[in-house]
């Protein structure tokens, strides 16, 4: 199995455009100075293939049209022949689905997510119905928590990989319309768990506010853990900016407790993934960053390649 990290960032990337915290300002002056020792990042995204051919989007991110420009293998093979056969979505925050409108030129794609995704999708944002301008563009297909499932292409092609997903919460984003009591309690977020016919296993879990006894029975064994990276502390943005949620409030477990509750998981690597721009973590010469690779983490950048 063959995994396409095309972007690491949380919503907003890093540098984030309207932010002037330290991260932010020292990646902008590296473009000239070279001095901040971190990189730029765009928004999570991960590409997924067997074959190195036909692939699957984990997210749609609002940079997925520059992150595929960034990746050859993800560019057109003819006039309109895309190697993007479809999307796994694991909620409808805005920075995991807006790719989704990028999308939208008659390329055939299949589209999994939550049933109550799907409703938020379909029934309550009309812009989504560019998706559907002809038949067939877009099938949009019901994930049902339990047991694998394979990944098939728009024409019902089996890709090889197959999904697992594990749903998590049911903090929906502001945004969505529905009454909650209408949507399913759970589906709001989702780990997702890849695996190929060898039988290796990628857990995409960028989003996380808790970790239960049931998911981390899911993760442990893992050959890759892809996992929340979002903040450092429970309450960084407030000492950054002086107000703001709470890391759990906003549903997000902060990394120096994943280090704690995580410490004796069984995995091959361990990756964080979606990282705030206000997050230590990006400076690479900061003590944070050194206690995550002393644990044996490593901390996720745009356009690395990795092969199970």
């Amino acid at each position: 199995m063959r995994i396409q990290i095309l972007g690491s960032a949380a919503g907003g990337r890093f540098p984030q455009w309207n932010c002037g915290c330290g991260n932010c300002v020292g990646v902008r002056k590296n473009v000239r100075e070279k001095k901040f020792p971190g990189t730029a990042r765009t928004q999570s995204q991960l590409a997924l293939s067997t074959d190195g051919s036909t692939w699957f989007l984990a997210g749609a991110s609002p940079d997925l049209a520059f992150q595929i420009e960034n990746f050859p293998l993800l560019h057109p093979r003819g006039l309109r022949d895309s190697p993007v056969a479809g999307v796994v979505l694991a909620s409808c925050d805005l920075d995991h689905i807006v790719g989704l409108l990028l999308l939208r030129e008659l390329q055939p794609l299949r589209v999994y997510a939550a049933a109550s995704i799907l409703r938020i999708l379909r029934e309550e944002n009309s812009m989504f119905g560019m998706l559907n301008r002809v038949e067939p563009q877009v099938i949009w297909a019901p994930m049902t928590a339990g047991a694998p499932f394979p990944l098939l292409s728009a024409d019902g092609k089996d890709s090889g990989l197959r999904c697992e997903v594990c749903y998590l919460s049911g903090r929906y984003p502001k945004y969505v319309k529905t009454k909650i009591e209408e949507l399913a309690r759970d589906e709001a977020t989702a780990a997702l768990f890849f695996a190929s016919a060898s039988g290796k296993r990628v857990a995409y879990i960028p989003a996380v506010g808790s970790l239960s006894d049931t998911l981390l029975e899911k993760i442990d064994n893992a050959d890759l853990l892809l996992f929340d990276g979002t903040f450092w502390s429970d309450d960084e943005l407030k000492r950054v900016q002086g107000s703001g949620e709470t890391a759990h409030q906003m549903g997000h477990i902060p990394v120096e407790e994943s280090l704690r509750v995580l410490k004796g998981i069984h995995v091959g690597r361990k990756m964080f993934v979606h990282l705030n721009n206000t997050n230590p973590i990006l400076n690479e010469a900061s003590a944070e960053h050194g206690a995550v690779r002393q644990a044996g983490w490593e901390v996720a950048e745009d356009n690395w390649q990795l092969e199970l």
